[in-house]
């Protein structure tokens, strides 16, 4: 199975000693592509160094919700700057957080911070990969007022009338490490009842780890206990979860089939 793990923090310090044995357990576990989202316009360099080393890594640039106070209003024109000499495959990771951030002017920042990405995003055409905590339907006016070319909701947790609003915006929904818990239930329920071209894979490594590795590092290497938890709730083959997420990564990402399939 030929798998794409498509959110997972790869340039971060964490995976700095073993970097090259997490790849290769990839490699081993049939995970060949990984899409690797920005924080902020400090990482840039590192990740997309990473990428041009390793052809199984995907670049996104963008800048996080979370360390807005990272952030820059300069830091726009180096991302529009960056996209047209860097040619990443998406925008990201970009979105709200209202869950860590109740501040009215500060989620206001947020909004207009993320907006401001998304106009880049669509100016040069690319997708967008979206954190949205206690937000979906405030990022779900910014995104049908942005016409950004779809993408991917990472990490979604939100209601089934949400997830059809994205799906209806041309983008697809990333399910990860926590589909893998059984006391999930919303979640998984909501996993099981979607449509199976709404679905991708991710980790979200290092963070938001699978069962097993409770309390642990995560790392894209788990992505096929994903795979299995979503081919569990949907009572199907993991080798047809498989092949249908990965072409819904391709098809949103643009993001070609290997030489070598």
């Amino acid at each position: 199975m030929h798998l794409i793990d498509t959110h997972c923090h790869l340039d971060v310090a964490d995976f700095d000693v073993d970097r090259d044995r997490v790849l290769a357990q990839c490699r081993a576990q049939g995970v060949r592509d990984i899409v690797v989202p920005a924080i902020d316009r400090a990482g840039w360099p590192k990740l997309l160094a990473l990428c041009a080393r390793e052809t199984m890594l995907h670049p996104a640039l963008g800048m996080h919700p979370v360390f807005m106070l990272r952030h820059r209003h300069a830091d726009l024109a180096a991302l529009e700057a960056a996209l047209a000499a860097a040619r990443p495959l998406a925008v990201g990771e970009i979105g709200l957080d209202f869950a860590q951030e109740t501040d009215a002017a500060a989620r206001e920042r947020q909004r207009d911070h993320c907006a401001a990405q998304l106009a880049i995003a669509a100016q040069a055409g690319l997708p967008v990969l979206l954190h949205v905590r206690k937000a979906h339907d405030t990022m779900l006016g910014l995104l049908r007022r942005a016409g950004v070319p779809g993408g991917i909701a990472h990490a979604f947790n939100g209601s089934p009338e949400q997830a059809r609003a994205y799906l209806d915006l041309g983008f697809k929904l990333g399910f990860g490490g926590m589909l893998t818990f059984r006391r999930s239930s919303k979640l998984r329920r909501l996993a099981a009842a979607l449509p199976s071209a709404a679905l991708v894979l991710e980790t979200d490594a290092p963070d938001l780890t699978v069962a097993s590795h409770r309390y642990e590092r995560n790392s894209p290497a788990y992505l096929p206990e994903v795979l299995m938890a979503l081919a569990d709730v949907r009572q199907a083959d993991p080798a047809a979860v498989a092949a249908v997420t990965t072409a819904n990564a391709r098809a949103v990402l643009a993001l070609p089939a290997p030489a070598t399939a």
